[in-house]
């Protein structure tokens, strides 16, 4: 078996995959469930049926010049990045539920504005900050390592499954209360706790050649990631939509977890191959880093 796993297809196979993705004609007529939809997301999410939406996880371009496909994203002055993030978190905003989550993903200097206009449309309710491990170095200012994915809620009943996102950590020092152990079990893998995550993540593996779930996409997040937003803000059988889906990340990983969802992405071959990988999931439903409702640390079992 090769060692280098990226998913790339054939020119017959993203023509195939491309016909099974949805176009936005197709939206009112066929409607959008467990649907890849090729198209323009600013075009598209006024087609989709308003409250129908139980969870949101949106990873727009970050305001850097960078390639997509056949496309180019170009940086704006703060006030035009500003007017792009209030456009489409407007049109987002009617499509979740009452009780419903969003999460946006973000780079630190997005950040500044994609908290601040999340703030007039939704109650926000945290920041994530998760480590990449890679970066490019830089010679005059810190490499930057870090992303932001900022919380927020359409209402106060929202879900929270607080126990489904628990991250099993190793046990260096074991403290212990009148000879018992506190908070720690053992096994055949030596001694663990399950905690409450943090805002702050240092247990995600950004993918790279070696890992099944990787394309090449140049912003691609990792299933795991998208795994914690899915357990800890969604139930079984919910809704999950992503308008800007990329390779479908968020959808595979909302599959996985047998969540509904809709993605919406412009790149046709990036629409093939999240139908692509959304077709191994039927079959592989692994999700790296997560095994059997636990959360691993980075680098360990599994």
């Amino acid at each position: 078996m090769p060692r280098n796993k990226t998913i790339t297809l054939t020119g017959e196979q993203i023509s195939a995959n491309l016909a099974i993705c949805l176009r936005p004609d197709d939206v009112r007529s066929k409607g959008a469930q467990d649907s890849i939809i090729c198209g323009d997301t600013f075009a598209v999410l006024g087609m989709l049926a308003g409250e129908s939406y139980d969870l949101i996880i949106a990873d727009p371009p970050y305001n850097l010049a960078k390639n997509y496909g056949k496309s180019k994203f170009a940086r704006m002055k703060p006030d035009g990045y500003e007017s792009y993030t209030r456009e489409w978190l407007s049109l987002c905003a009617p499509l979740l539920r009452e009780g419903g989550s969003i999460y946006v993903c973000c780079d630190w200097e997005s950040s500044l504005i994609i908290g601040r206009v999340l703030g007039e449309l939704f109650t926000v309710r945290n920041r994530i900050t998760w480590q990449r491990e890679k970066g490019r170095g830089a010679l005059r200012n810190w490499k930057n390592g870090m992303e932001d994915i900022w919380f927020a809620t359409k209402g106060d009943g929202y879900t929270f499954n607080i126990d489904a996102v628990k991250i099993r950590r190793r046990v260096i020092a074991p403290y212990r209360e009148n000879g018992i152990p506190k908070d720690w079990q053992e096994n055949g893998d030596g001694k663990f706790r399950d905690t409450c995550p943090s805002n702050f993540w240092d247990d995600i593996t950004v993918p790279f050649w070696s890992m099944p779930e990787n394309t090449e996409h140049p912003a691609q997040k990792p299933e795991k990631l998208l795994a914690k937003l899915i357990l800890a803000s969604s139930n079984e059988g919910d809704n999950v939509l992503d308008p800007f889906c990329g390779t479908g990340s968020g959808c595979v990983a909302a599959k996985k977890l047998k969540r509904r969802f809709t993605g919406i992405e412009r790149e046709e071959e990036y629409c093939a191959l999240a139908v692509e990988r959304l077709k191994r999931a039927e079959s592989d439903t692994r999700i790296q880093g997560y095994e059997d409702g636990v959360f691993y640390e980075r680098n360990i079992k599994p």
